[in-house]
């Protein structure tokens, strides 16, 4: 397997590490990452991620979200 299809089996694994323990296997909800602690934080992620209003992530919106990360860590470590 490549590096490549190794990142998108690491994307989707991580996805559904997280969705699916209430309501639809394919979306993510506030209360399914139990691991961060902060409510506050849970409910800002899920508002950025959330980009339909329905109040769930689905893959495409994860994947959005990740890919604004990637975006900004790889610029961030350009300027080093």
């Amino acid at each position: 397997m490549s590096e490549l299809e190794k990142a998108v089996v690491a994307l989707l694994d991580v996805f559904h590490q997280y969705s699916g323990g209430e309501g639809d296997r394919q979306k993510l909800n506030k209360s399914e990452p139990k691991e961060i602690k902060e409510q506050e934080i849970v409910d800002k992620v899920m508002e950025t991620l959330d980009a339909d209003g329905d109040g769930e992530c689905d893959f495409q919106e994860f994947m959005a979200f990740v890919a604004m990360v990637t975006t900004a860590d790889h610029e961030f470590f350009e300027c080093e």
